[in-house]
């Protein structure tokens, strides 16, 4: 996996009603396949077309759409909500019926929820449209597409050194990470060298007003500590002790002497030779130390992470994510080095992180050095459909307008 730094090298700036049916009275599992926000969605049991319209699982599609649902097994009743923007929008099926309840006043269905092989299904293209969500059907592919609806979730964006060409998107963010301090190479804490530096101003526009402006504008303004762990730069805090008391002190009292509120520590590398599981105790013991400090000093705490499915396996998940407030699984830069990611990939790698530890701890990093704009809200959308935490975007200066109005159509950028 390409480290962060690699690519901060390369940039200045860190910083519908269509029907989903065919005709027909019913057809056999399999047949139908849904997709949903460009990636296939799979079901306990196999969506299938009864009287012209696309039946689903009623809990697999809630989940996947961030829906709530309830269901009353004496009245035979799901009652599924969403909060948009404060608006409730609740909707009401009953086995059998025919006849939907949409916040109050009644919607026909052309079939009705019923049970089928066991499981609760109903039609997939009323059910998804009542929440937003937008379904086209391909004849000839026989494929449903699903696009989720706009969805407010946690965003936090990545924000470096020499430009401030997209200084302007800070606001539109709940909170930024500012890369401009890392490790040396004898594991020593510097704001100067070759990446990862304290930027010069740009005029009347210093580092400092911009963190303070941030603040003051609702966006949570985080230092970024970053080292590769090529020279050992990691270790050596790992296994001096000395050091890496100088260092976590140094951290501390740079982010609270420059009016930072959180620090996100990117400390990348480990664990793809050497004795693995030490280097994940290690890097326990030294994040717990870091955390108590921090926390003492009313600072957040993020934790960069390698995928679980990388070459980097030094990293304890579980025990990470009970000392942060969450993790940023960095799926992206795999060896392969495909672009955009495989979405199979990212995929996996949440679905490896959710054993380790519960969904509002993980955020999903999407590198727009990997995705363009018409792959970034697949991934988006893989971070919605698992109801992660929210995302973190890497990173300001290679999003580009194209990128940045497709975002838009997924989640809710902007805060005002």
């Amino acid at each position: 996996m390409k480290h962060w730094g690699k690519i901060l090298l390369c940039g200045a700036l860190l910083l519908g009603s269509a029907p989903a049916a065919v005709p027909g009275t019913a057809s056999a599992a399999g047949e139908v396949s849904i997709i949903l926000d460009g990636y296939p969605l799979p079901f306990p049991v196999e969506p299938l077309v009864k009287n012209g319209t696309t039946m689903v699982p009623f809990r697999a599609i809630s989940e996947a759409l961030g829906i709530k649902v309830q269901w009353n097994q004496s009245a035979k009743r799901i009652t599924a909500s969403r909060v948009d923007k404060a608006v409730v929008k609740n909707v009401v099926l009953t086995l059998g019926s025919k006849t939907a309840l949409v916040n109050g006043g009644s919607a026909k269905l052309a079939v009705a929820p019923q049970t089928i092989r066991g499981t609760t299904m109903i039609p997939l293209s009323f059910f998804s449209q009542q929440f937003g969500a937008k379904v086209s059907w391909n004849q000839s592919t026989k494929t449903v597409s699903i696009t989720s609806p706009k969805t407010e979730m946690y965003t936090l964006g990545f924000y470096a050194m020499s430009s401030y060409s997209e200084y302007a998107l800070l606001p539109d963010f709940d909170a930024m990470a500012f890369g401009w301090s890392r490790l040396d190479k004898n594991g020593e804490l510097t704001t100067t060298g070759a990446d990862h530096y304290w930027p010069k101003a740009d005029g009347d526009i210093t580092p400092e007003y911009i963190v303070q402006n941030a603040d003051a504008g609702g966006t949570t303004p985080y230092l970024m500590v970053y080292s590769g762990d090529d020279g050992l730069e990691v270790t050596k805090n790992l296994e001096d002790k000395a050091l890496q008391e100088r260092t976590i002190a140094n951290i501390i009292e740079l982010a609270v002497q420059k009016g930072f509120k959180g620090i996100v520590l990117d400390l990348e590398g480990l664990g793809m030779t050497g004795d693995k599981a030490k280097a994940a105790a290690d890097y326990n013991a030294f994040v717990k130390n870091l955390s108590g400090k921090a926390r003492a000093q009313g600072l957040k705490l993020s934790i960069a992470v390698h995928p679980i499915n990388s070459s980097y396996t030094g990293y304890d998940y579980k025990t990470l994510a009970s000392l942060a407030d969450d993790l940023i699984v960095m799926a992206y830069a795999y060896e392969d080095e495909q672009r955009p990611e495989p979405t199979a990939k990212v995929d996996e790698a949440i679905r490896l992180a959710l054993k380790q530890t519960t969904k509002d701890k993980i955020v999903l990093g999407v590198s727009l050095y990997s995705e363009n704009e018409s792959s970034v809200n697949t991934k988006i959308g893989l971070a919605k459909r698992y109801g992660l935490k929210g995302i973190a975007v890497w990173r300001l200066g290679l999003i580009g307008q194209k990128a940045w109005n497709e975002m838009n159509k997924s989640v809710e950028l902007s805060k005002s």
